[in-house]
């Protein structure tokens, strides 16, 4: 089992894979990355039913943040082998990124006009991408994507972690979704957890780690 599908979340794009991309790939594996639109849940979905046909063979499906809301609905299509949840949401069925942060602090966003939510760039460096180096946190904030808030307001329709084999990044220092909240998503999911010290942005700050953790879950399900 060689084929790997990262998928990234809101405020970011594939790039932010790079790292993880890079280790799996200098490993062997073969390594695909799904720019989702953000514009809605279908459209997100979507994306990532087309990287899946794509491949040659059965696929790891991984998703950061709400990345892990995609890979959730996404996650039973017929080569998908296991999922890989990185600092992310993983929703039941009926439950949507805005029911599981209900009742907590909200991101400090600023929505526009036509319904996009930006993520305040003074904030996103400290709240974000705490444990990236300056500079880079400061861009990632200035090349942040958008997402719609109808994304965050989708419920799932389907929870693939019933039914696939599922492990779980947890962020131990993210500001963004609470590690006790990783950790009730995770032994929910009955996902293997493998703790990481660090911030949200852990797949850019501790690629290793993650490619670590996304290896593991591909030499389980290879068996």
């Amino acid at each position: 089992m060689k084929n790997i599908v990262l998928v990234h979340g809101a405020w970011a794009d594939g790039s932010g894979w790079q790292g993880v991309h890079d280790i799996l790939t200098a490993r062997g594996y073969s390594v695909s990355i799904v720019q989702n639109p953000v514009t809605s849940l279908a459209d997100d979905v979507a994306a990532v039913d087309r990287v899946l046909a794509r491949q040659d063979g059965p696929a790891l499906l991984v998703g950061h943040s709400y990345g892990g809301v995609v890979i959730t609905e996404a996650g039973n299509a017929a080569n998908v082998a296991g999922l890989v949840y990185v600092a992310a949401f993983a929703p039941d069925v009926g439950e949507s990124v805005s029911s599981l942060i209900g009742g907590g602090e909200p991101p400090p966003v600023q929505p526009s006009e036509d319904g996009f939510l930006f993520f305040d760039p003074k904030v996103f460096p400290q709240a974000f991408a705490q444990d990236v180096a300056p500079k880079q946190a400061a861009f990632m904030a200035t090349t942040q994507v958008p997402p719609a808030a109808a994304a965050f307001e989708a419920r799932i329709s389907q929870a693939a972690w019933k039914t696939q084999r599922s492990w779980y990044v947890l962020a131990k220092d993210d500001r963004i979704i609470p590690p006790a909240a990783q950790r009730q998503m995770a032994m929910r999911a009955e996902a293997a957890i493998i703790e990481v010290p660090a911030g949200h942005a852990v797949y850019v700050s501790q690629p290793q780690a993650v490619a670590d953790a996304i290896e593991v879950a591909a030499r389980a399900v290879d068996r």
